[in-house]
């Protein structure tokens, strides 16, 4: 059965438009709390990033998880893979985070995770539609007895234990003292945390974009928008520039000399660093999106590499097949499954700064292995919800054949929709720039038509 509020990273869309509103919010937390109670849940653990609308959120879903007879702990703006090692911590059952990661602050969304930091499986997600459907259709959301009703708590100590986790994952006999870096945390979840992890391990920070006011998150800045941190890391002389995104789940470093490394070039390095010391266990797992050179560089090291669907949650499950390890998407979502259940956007820049201390090489030479295809990605908005009647289009299907008829072997061709906004992404890779961006606006031109 295919999903019908559940997309590849929970419920999202815009502020106010179904299903963004609070009586939704309210609705899918008693029907979450409801299955997740149905398991033996007793608590849920909600965190936030810093969107204005996050307030109205986090009071709907505590409603409807205390309908449900679920208790809440309430963390405030946090991480979302913090979210996610929290729950452990406190001994919750589960984990909410209300965040729409790298969009603008008019949207927002709602993912759950499991006692296990996981995301929940496609059969809860199935069950919970279903009882949403019924509240939904039905006006059918029971509220258990006066008695059974779930409490509320807040947590205050939650981002000192998510600074000493992450602090935890560094080399002890390492330290960031003598490196200069600029963070960029993108006026979102992580502007209390990521700069203090780096400060409290030596570095001389420079700290940007760490003043959110419920509206300028993901505004022209973080892993998303790296003009401004490759400015900053350039006026500052840094060493390098690290950028994370609204719920600090993806991670981009910019090095000394203000050029972009990203999800597949850290990857490279991270398995780099992990083959030279016996520790890399399998191989990678990137996406359909990754760049070929990141396939190639890795063949070159007799890496295996294989390539998952886009999304994060498709990454950990291609990792828990093989028994791998390491795996990510070129957008930044770094998975590193002996220290995080899911993407985590600090743990992943420690371990590639490790990975610089480690070499005794700055970023830019320690990338300088991997060399990127050129690839253009053409983001088309759509403003019907007809992405599937278009991919299916003789239109585009000519546009596509076209386009690889042209690339020959010498390149490749991606089209997919977005599971997050309503886009459909035109991807060509190929040895040379100019064909892969005149191809790519040739299909672009043929989903718009």
């Amino acid at each position: 059965m295919s999903r019908k509020y559940f997309g590849t990273d929970g419920v999202r869309g815009k502020v106010g438009t179904f299903p963004i509103t609070p009586d939704f919010a309210m609705k899918l937390g008693w029907a979450a709390g409801t299955v997740l109670a149905s398991t033996g849940t007793k608590e849920v653990l909600i965190g936030k990033d810093t969107r204005s609308s996050g307030y109205m959120f986090e009071s709907a879903i505590e409603a409807g998880l205390s309908a449900a007879g679920v208790n809440v702990a309430l963390i405030g703006p946090m991480p979302t893979p913090a979210v996610a090692y929290l729950a452990s911590t406190f001994r919750a059952d589960a984990g909410v985070v209300i965040s729409a990661s790298h969009n603008p602050h008019y949207d927002n969304g709602i993912k759950f995770f499991s006692n296990s930091g996981t995301k929940l499986n496609d059969q809860q997600e199935l069950e919970i539609e279903a009882l949403l459907d019924q509240a939904l259709n039905h006006n059918a959301m029971q509220c258990v007895s006066s008695a059974l009703l779930g409490k509320v708590r807040r947590i205050t100590d939650a981002a000192g234990r998510y600074i000493e986790f992450c602090k935890g994952v560094f080399a002890k006999d390492l330290t960031l003292a003598g490196l200069k870096i600029v963070v960029d945390s993108a006026n979102g979840a992580a502007y209390h945390i990521a700069p203090n992890v780096y400060r409290e391990l030596g570095a001389e920070v420079i700290s940007i974009n760490d003043k959110p006011d419920g509206v300028n998150i993901n505004d022209h800045c973080g892993a998303t928008h790296l003009d401004s941190l490759q400015t900053a890391v350039m006026v500052h002389e840094a060493d390098l520039g690290i950028a994370l995104d609204g719920d600090a789940d993806r991670i981009m470093f910019v090095d000394h000399n203000g050029h972009v490394v990203d999800g597949d070039q850290i990857l490279y390095i991270l398995a780099r660093a992990a083959k030279r010391k016996g520790t890399l266990q399998g191989g990678v797992v990137g996406t359909l999106m990754s760049n070929l050179g990141l396939e190639l560089a890795l063949k070159e090291m007799d890496i295996p590499f294989k390539r998952a669907k886009v999304g994060d949650r498709y990454v950990v499950e291609q990792l828990k097949e093989t028994g791998w390890r390491l795996g990510g998407e070129g957008s930044g979502h770094i998975l590193h499954l002996d220290y995080a259940s899911t993407g985590d956007g600090v743990v992943a820049s420690l371990l590639v700064l490790q990975a610089v201390l480690e070499s005794k090489q700055s970023l830019a030479e320690l990338v300088s292995g991997m060399q990127k295809l050129p690839q253009v990605l053409l983001n088309v908005r759509l403003t019907a919800n007809n992405a599937d009647e278009i991919l299916a289009s003789a239109a585009v299907k000519q546009a596509v054949i076209e386009a690889e008829t042209v690339l020959g072997n010498n390149g490749r061709v991606l089209l997919r929709k977005s599971g997050t906004e309503p886009l459909i992404r035109v991807m060509v890779e190929s040895t040379d720039p100019e064909m892969s961006q005149t191809q790519a606006e040739h299909i672009a031109n043929a989903v718009r038509s």
